[in-house]
């Protein structure tokens, strides 16, 4: 942490700073924010951000590997064994920020993700902090080489690639009403894309539409996939296999991505910053201190959907023999309380944003989105009532 920036900030804020900075964002798109928004970024030195881009490589070269990519093949439900995808165009890894043995602050892999996060609504963060909020020129949101138009030029790439922007679609389900959905108005503004509601696309053959506003049928080519496959049922299940199986359509990223790397993989992972993890369908007995040392997670579920911090025995073996394989336990970490607030002190976790680029042929970390809560876990309901928590980015020093 650098505690004279983190001095100077608190210092300077005031909470009708603040609520103009909110006011702001909510009015700057067709969307507004539905996540509260923390009320400061985090401030990181730059050995601490060297610690944290060099884990990310670590872990981003073992889950490329043919080795892991292989046995990963086994996550993806039988139901969506799609034609496969040569890598994934967007990688999240979280960092729980903590304490180790000698006191110093260190990365702790929490979970990682082959699926797109808040890119767009990212970019328009740092700008609006910058224009509310006195940030330090010295300070940096975009990882090196990156800057902002390199970072916008590498996104379009990957989500528009050589497509005609208008045939390319943002694809979710009912899109209006989902907690991210600002950050789709910012994607539509960065590059032009259209977001498409998956019960409003039209399937002709192997030909996929959506309408415009003037009633007129725009062929799609191209998604940008927000669709998160383990929460469909039913109809909308079926149609979106459908798109995978039969449409002549490129994906960013590929469904299939999203089960191959994902908690499915931190059993699999061997590196000093990722905690001890197994799948409950490989344990025999368990550990002694379970309910102290350990955390209950279904594989894909998401935003801390389905963790148990409190597993017992009797809850793991009420779990039925064949959903076993569909959990994991995973040691806890313990969560350093770093940011200095006017009510006392926040953790952090840091979500490493990456992008792939074609011309490198390699994965990048591009920039950060961080998460600060005072509860148990990060996430609303583990915050209520609070401040300075939330959702927001860090700024570092090179």
């Amino acid at each position: 942490m650098i505690t004279y920036l983190r001095e100077r900030y608190n210092a300077a804020f005031s909470q009708a700073r603040y609520d103009a900075f909110v006011r702001d964002i909510n009015t700057t798109y067709r969307f507004p924010m539905d996540f509260h928004l923390c009320e400061t970024p985090l401030f990181l030195s730059a050995p601490l951000m060297a610690e944290l881009l060099m884990a990310t490589e670590r872990l981003v070269h073992a889950v490329l590997s043919s080795e892991h990519l292989e046995r990963s093949r086994a996550a993806v439900p039988p139901e969506l064994q799609l034609a496969d995808a040569a890598q994934p165009e967007c990688l999240q890894l979280d960092f729980a920020l903590c304490y180790d043995a000698d006191g110093r602050v260190v990365p702790r892999l929490i979970e990682l993700q082959g699926f797109p996060t808040l890119y767009g609504f990212q970019w328009l963060l740092d700008q609006k902090i910058r224009q509310h909020f006195e940030i330090d020129p010295s300070l940096y949101f975009y990882i090196a080489p990156y800057d902002e138009e390199s970072y916008i030029r590498l996104l379009r790439e990957v989500i528009v690639a050589d497509c005609d922007p208008q045939q390319v679609a943002l694809l979710e389900l009912y899109p209006e009403q989902q907690k991210t959905r600002i950050d789709f108005a910012c994607t539509e503004a960065l590059l032009g894309i259209r977001t498409v509601c998956l019960t409003q696309v039209i399937q002709r053959g192997k030909q996929i539409f959506y309408t415009d506003e003037r009633g007129r049928e725009v062929p799609i080519v191209r998604f940008y996939n927000r669709l998160i496959f383990d929460d469909l049922s039913g109809e909308v299940l079926v149609k979106a296999q459908q798109l995978c199986q039969r449409a002549e359509v490129s994906w960013v990223s590929h469904p299939h991505w999203f089960f191959r790397i994902s908690k499915y993989s931190l059993p699999l992972l061997r590196d000093p910053c990722v905690p001890e993890a197994r799948f409950l369908c490989d344990l025999d007995t368990y550990p002694p201190d379970l309910a102290q040392n350990y955390v209950l997670k279904p594989l894909f579920s998401y935003s801390g959907s389905g963790v148990d911090l409190d597993p017992t025995p009797e809850k793991l073996n009420a779990i039925p023999a064949e959903r076993r394989a569909h959990y994991l336990l995973q040691r806890k970490v313990e969560y350093a309380p770093l940011v200095k607030t006017p009510d006392g002190y926040a953790k952090a976790e840091v979500r490493m944003l990456l992008l792939w680029n074609a011309r490198q042929a390699r994965l990048e970390t591009v920039a950060t989105l961080v998460r600060m809560s005072k509860g148990r876990m990060m996430g609303t309901r583990f915050n209520k009532d609070q401040t300075w928590v939330g959702s927001t980015l860090a700024y570092h020093q090179r």
